[in-house]
């Protein structure tokens, strides 16, 4: 059958996640859409997924995707007149450790905010609930009865049978052989069976989507690694049972056992020796691929099963099922925009049928109304751009495999994964390493995270829910900071110079704030279309036509294409990219000015060079941006230099500074003091919210002239206060009373017993001795001097509404 000339919507890929952006474009009134496959629905890595869902996970975003995907299994039938066969068997996961207590209770508050139904069960409960299952060596479990499992096919089949009936169109083995974009913003997707001219284009192709990226020139690293679960001979044990054993997910196993009918089911990721499928991406000519199961490989976790459910291991197996999932290089998705307009992505779900719900709601809310109903931004396609194109395979097959690896081990705070470290580095990684740093990393950039080395410890990182062995020693990071000088690697952020006639003209129009006066700095936002946040930048005017844009690394790719979306038409201006020209050293303290006037001859006093200034002078012998601001409170300069020259400039800086008690400063106090000072960051800064309830209203200038946004904005602010749409959140700032724990992100408030938000970063202040976090929580709960809790670890710990930074509230430190 021939293929439509044109479609609004071309969807690549036939599985679960195709399948549920079809359904959810057509519930949104998009039915001018055209799903493509190659072959048979479901026939890539969809048909052998095990088919599990579950609301035991640790995040706000996953959370809400985990309840509607639960929902919607169980309500497809009635609306498609398909079966999906879901089946609501609940679940439970389990825990032998302390440290698996602390992650698993520090879910209950996510969960019960969101609404999800989850208990923190003891081992006699679970043998209650699973009697074949060893609970001996079990401390607890997370209990969360409205899980299940689903059939995968049957699932696609209801969805695409909805989305059918509302006008939405089907095209099967029918592959995709090139898509090109045309002058005025349309793609022309050629297929076996024709040439459609679409104005949007998915890459929802699975196994397939680096090479579906690459027909547009994009990348989409990802490794296919292949999992294995096997279905048992008939359990006679289970013929007695008077309802379905839940599924127990368990790090012991590294995996899942489950009833499978009369069978048992058990499934395996491996947490060594991972093998991948197509290092050069799959031949398009598969369909239902499979591979021979490799019992040498998962022998190990196969007999830990065996172990805690002894009544499998006599069976023989009947099937065993080995295909290929995609994971992308941190586990997440693929999501949304993809750095061409109108040209997204929903890829590298490793977990499709549990998420793909969710996922495909929210992808069809942004490319209808412009605008989620969560935040995803941690799943943004454009994470990766870090990654050159032709290194793309390469990383993302070690990457993803490696986060294959780590499925079934705990997600500690922190904690780095090691393949393909460092990636990017400046000529400071040596020297800091030398000096006994503790990597992170930013946007693929190694950074400082702290230094037990100079605390006479080992060079090795350590991780824990709790306070461990670097929070004493970012405790004297932060003092050095607060009382001498400190000195840090600030390189990964995106940095961009706007420069032309119109350049001022262009970045009033897409941006919230009033523009600095020449020589000045400002700090100012990007919205939606919608109002909703997009991104936040300092804004640096260096001439009357030349501005210097700082913005959070992984943002990079995003905001490039924010100008370029945006950008007005017949503009005389450019934007270039100066991300890896310039590198930046942050020296900060009450010595800071005492140290760069021995590296330099400029008039570094209050009047010469004022707060939220900037200048361009030499240091050490270096030319330099030196921008008088600062993420940690306290007098100091960010010195943007040519990235080859950094080397130098930390030494001259390092040797001058010896005699001031100077030290070098990592990650985990930079977070305690931006805290100290209620400086947020991108994760409290989320495209769910607006700038009014991010407490933003002081840099939001509705009255300076059109930008984008403005218009959306005012009518959500009209509608706010006349009661029509109340907002749903306001960002607060917490003291929170702690023991030996911090918040991390996404603990449950609670005010009165009833959970009323959650947080979103958090640290423990060690200049005023608080525990600190910046939460959403509903408007009334979110007042200055409001008495709270905070679930932290699953325990409940006072809390109370700051009106005000914790640290020089008046910010008279950074004016000295």
């Amino acid at each position: 059958m021939a293929v439509p000339d044109s479609a609004q919507v071309v969807i690549v890929g036939g599985g679960i996640c195709g399948a549920s952006l079809l359904y959810h474009l057509a519930h949104e009134g998009w039915t001018d859409t055209l799903l493509v496959e190659k072959g048979e629905l479901t026939s890539g890595s969809t048909w052998h997924a095990a088919g599990q869902i579950t609301h035991s996970v640790s995040s706000y975003t996953l959370a809400y995707l985990r309840k509607y995907g639960c929902e919607l299994y169980g309500s497809l039938e009635a609306e498609s007149g398909t079966a999906p066969s879901w089946h609501r068997s609940g679940s439970f996961r389990v825990a032998y450790e302390p440290i698996e207590v602390d992650w698993l209770k520090g879910q209950l508050g996510v969960a019960e905010y969101v609404g999800n139904h989850m208990e923190w069960v003891d081992r006699d409960f679970m043998a209650k609930r699973h009697p074949f299952y060893d609970v001996e060596s079990v401390i607890g479990a997370v209990w969360t009865p409205d899980d299940g499992h689903v059939d995968p096919t049957g699932a696609v089949n209801a969805m695409v049978a909805v989305a059918r009936g509302r006008g939405a169109q089907i095209s099967r083995s029918n592959r995709v052989i090139d898509i090109s974009r045309r002058a005025d913003g349309t793609f022309e997707v050629v297929t076996e069976q024709g040439t459609v001219r679409a104005e949007h284009v998915v890459n929802a192709a699975g196994c397939y989507a680096h090479r579906v990226a690459g027909m547009v020139g994009l990348s989409a690293p990802m490794a296919n690694a292949l999992h294995t679960y096997l279905v048992t001979d008939t359990v006679p044990e289970f013929a007695d049972l008077e309802h379905e054993l839940p599924v127990v997910r368990d790090d012991y196993v590294s995996g899942y056992v489950r009833q499978e009918q009369m069978a048992g089911l058990i499934g395996i990721y491996e947490q060594r020796d991972t093998e991948t499928a197509w290092p050069d991406g799959p031949d398009w000519s598969l369909e239902n691929p499979l591979f021979p199961a490799d019992y040498d490989r998962i022998g190990f976790w196969l007999a830990r099963a065996f172990e805690r459910v002894p009544v499998l291991e006599p069976l023989g197996i009947k099937r065993a099922i080995r295909g290929a999932i995609a994971h992308t290089p941190d586990g997440e998705p693929l999501l949304g925009p993809s750095g061409i307009p109108n040209f997204w992505m929903m890829a590298g779900v490793q977990v499709g049928i549990a998420d793909g719900p969710g996922l495909g709601r929210e992808l069809a809310r942004w490319m209808v109304h412009g605008e989620t109903e969560v935040n995803v931004r941690s799943y943004d396609a454009r994470r990766f751009g870090f990654v050159p194109p032709d290194d793309a395979p390469r990383y993302g097959r070690i990457k993803g495999a490696e986060d294959y690896e780590y499925r079934h081990q705990t997600p500690v705070p922190g904690l780095e994964r090691p393949e393909l470290r460092p990636y990017r580095v400046n000529s400071l990684h040596q020297r800091y390493s030398d000096k006994g740093a503790v990597f992170t990393q930013v946007y693929g950039w190694e950074r400082p995270k702290w230094f037990p080395g100079a605390a006479g410890l080992a060079q090795q990182d350590v991780v824990a829910f709790r306070h461990t062995d670097w929070f004493p020693v970012a405790a004297q990071e932060c003092r050095a900071v607060r009382e001498r000088v400190g000195i840090l690697d600030s390189t990964a952020f995106a940095k961009f110079d706007l420069i032309g006639p119109d350049a001022a003209a262009v970045l009033d129009q897409l941006t919230t704030n009033k523009l600095p006066s020449p020589g000045r700095i400002a700090l100012s936002y990007f919205l939606t279309p919608t109002g909703r946040l997009e991104g936040e930048a300092t804004i640096t005017r260096l001439g009357d036509d030349h501005f210097y844009l700082v913005s959070a690394a992984v943002g990079e790719q995003k905001d490039r294409e924010y100008f370029e979306t945006h950008w007005p038409a017949g503009a005389r201006a450019e934007l270039r990219v100066r991300s890896e020209d310039f590198g930046v050293l942050a020296v900060a303290g009450p010595r800071a000015r005492q140290l760069l006037a021995r590296c330099t001859d400029a008039d570094l006093g209050n009047e010469a060079f004022r707060w939220l200034s900037a200048q361009s002078i030499t240091v050490a012998g270096v030319d330099v941006r030196a921008l008088r601001v600062g993420f940690v409170g306290e007098l100091g300069w960010e010195l943007h230099a040519p990235v080859a020259d950094l080397g130098v400039l930390y030494d001259e800086l390092w040797e001058a500074g010896q005699d001031l008690g100077m030290a070098n400063v990592g990650n985990h106090a930079l977070d305690s003091l931006r805290m100290e000072k209620q400086y947020m960051v991108s994760r409290d800064l989320t495209h769910d919210v607006g700038p009014d309830e991010a407490g933003l209203h002081r840099f939001v200038k509705v009255d300076k002239g059109p930008f984008v946004g403005r218009d959306a904005l005012a009518d959500r602010r009209e509608r706010a206060q006349s009661g029509q749409h109340p907002y749903r959140w306001k960002l607060a700032y917490l003291d929170i009373d702690i023991d030996d724990a911090d918040v991390h992100g996404s603990d449950g408030v609670y005010a009165n017993g009833e959970a009323v938000g959650l947080v979103t970063t958090g640290a423990y202040g060690h200049t005023v001795e608080k525990g600190l976090g910046f939460a959403y929580l509903a408007p009334e709960h979110a007042e200055a001097g409001t008495e709270l809790q905070v679930r932290v670890v699953g325990e409940f710990r006072p809390a109370r509404v700051l009106s005000e930074p914790a640290y020089d509230p008046t910010s008279a430190r950074l004016r000295m």
